[in-house]
């Protein structure tokens, strides 16, 4: 259980590390005023409630927080699409429960006496509901350990950095450059303040595109890892807005600048083991059928890590994001890299997820390709070398909409993440196609209006 020590911060802020004693002791000393409970919607977007401590705990053991199950069937602008499965008008959008997980406690940086849990979803039954993204990652995650596996997951995450009316400072395109990195400064350094005391932050450099800024977070268990990503963008979020600047997670803001992403790096271990060690430099079964999974479903899930129409605007060659479903070795031409180093840190990597993914349905996606492998010993093609755009396996879909057409064919990963949750998932990622083909844009004024 995380635990929670007297606030030794001057103003009576709490310590944002670890520590040590039970929250309920916290808020019956005093020392935590409010918590935070927090759950994602399908697009990522972190919801919740503000909960005045000393309410707090009576609420958990009564079952916890009630909000409208609506939130799981609004698209990424809030708009209720009533063709979901599970939540709609016939259904009345009952009540859900947001029952609070107490091992995610963690104090929240910029607001005293704070503390933030992240809650699972439950209905009148006290039964997970299945559309919720935090559950469609468990049930994933026991699948595979219904093969004696678990996965340990890190991720980076991009962003842009931007002045507060969401236009680029002036800056030069310079990747991992410290120069650049110091001009960012003071708001990056406030960021990457709030983010260390919030979530396992291994490290941070300036990326491919000005103002653009790579995260990495330390690797965990899956719905851990996943957490600490959730949590990483809201973050980065508030801390940017509190220094009078802008973060965004958009996939592709700038067509002429490169686009940010979200790669997943993904181990599988066995009884403490790591199961993709290699003595020989060649990968070995699990691996191989973990890489297949994901090349053969790579079409499939694409969408659970584009989601948005910009998304697919991110996939163009030479930019570092993957046009194929491809793999090789250490090669970021390709989709999937497999990573061969010493044993507990050989590794996968899935270069498709975008930054403006939900990450639950990210890694739950590619983890639910890895257990298809798995269960049917995939094989993947030959490993591959060299330019990976020219010729390196299949066109990954191009548009939101074939990516929506594509997983809804592939029955296999629907049965895996839960074919209720995939089919809502899909109505709201269609509902975004929908709007933005009917949409007449600038460009096409511009470049119609006066010649046809």
């Amino acid at each position: 259980m995380t635990t929670f020590a007297e606030p030794q911060v001057a103003g009576g802020e709490l310590a944002t590390d670890y520590l040590d004693v039970p929250l309920e002791q916290a808020i019956d000393r005093g020392w935590v005023h409010e918590v935070e409970v927090a759950w994602p919607d399908q697009g990522g977007h972190v919801l919740g409630k503000r909960i005045p401590a000393r309410r707090f705990l009576g609420h958990v053991a009564a079952g916890g927080f009630t909000f409208c199950d609506a939130a799981l069937a609004w698209n990424l602008v809030g708009e209720v699409v009533d063709d979901a499965r599970l939540s709609n008008a016939s259904t009345g959008y009952p009540d859900a429960f947001a029952v609070p997980d107490l091992s995610t406690a963690r104090p929240l940086p910029w607001r005293k006496r704070t503390i933030q849990v992240i809650a699972d979803v439950v209905d009148h039954h006290g039964q997970p509901v299945r559309t919720s993204p935090r559950e469609v990652l468990r049930r994933v995650v026991g699948r595979l350990a219904e093969l004696g596996f678990s996965a340990r997951v890190g991720v980076e995450l991009e962003f842009f950095l931007l002045q507060a009316d969401g236009t680029l400072p002036p800056q030069l395109l310079q990747c991992y450059s410290l120069e650049k990195a110091n001009e960012l400064d003071p708001a990056l350094e406030q960021i990457v303040d709030t983010v260390h005391g919030f979530v396992p932050l291994e490290g941070v450099h300036t990326e491919y595109a000005p103002a653009q800024v790579e995260l990495n977070l330390h690797h965990a268990e899956a719905v851990t890892a996943a957490d600490d990503a959730f949590r990483l963008r809201y973050a980065v979020r508030e801390a940017a807005r509190r220094a009078g600047q802008l973060a965004t997670f958009m996939a592709k803001p700038f067509s002429e600048w490169s686009g940010s992403s979200q790669h997943l790096h993904v181990s599988l271990w066995r009884d403490g083991k790591p199961a993709f060690a290699s003595d020989d430099l060649v990968e070995p079964a699990a691996a191989r059928h973990a890489i297949g999974g994901l090349l053969a479903h790579l079409p499939g899930i694409t969408v659970f890590g584009a989601p948005t129409v910009n998304s697919y605007k991110r996939y163009t060659v030479a930019s570092f994001a993957p046009t194929t479903a491809s793999w090789s070795g250490d090669n970021r031409t390709g989709a999937v890299r497999s990573l061969i180093e010493a044993p507990e840190a050989t590794r996968i990597e899935l270069r498709t997820p975008a930054a403006d993914a939900n990450p639950y349905w990210a890694v739950a996606a590619a983890l639910a390709a890895v257990v298809a492998g798995l269960e049917s010993a995939a094989e993947p093609p030959s490993r591959r070398a060299g330019d990976l755009y020219a010729g390196g396996g299949p066109p990954l879909p191009a548009t939101l909409g074939e990516a929506v057409d594509a997983a809804r064919a592939d029955s296999r990963i629907a049965e895996i993440l839960g074919e209720d949750a995939v089919h809502d998932f899909l109505v709201l990622a269609e509902s975004e196609w929908s709007a933005y083909s009917r949409e007449v844009t600038q460009w096409e004024r511009d470049r119609y209006l006066r010649n046809r």
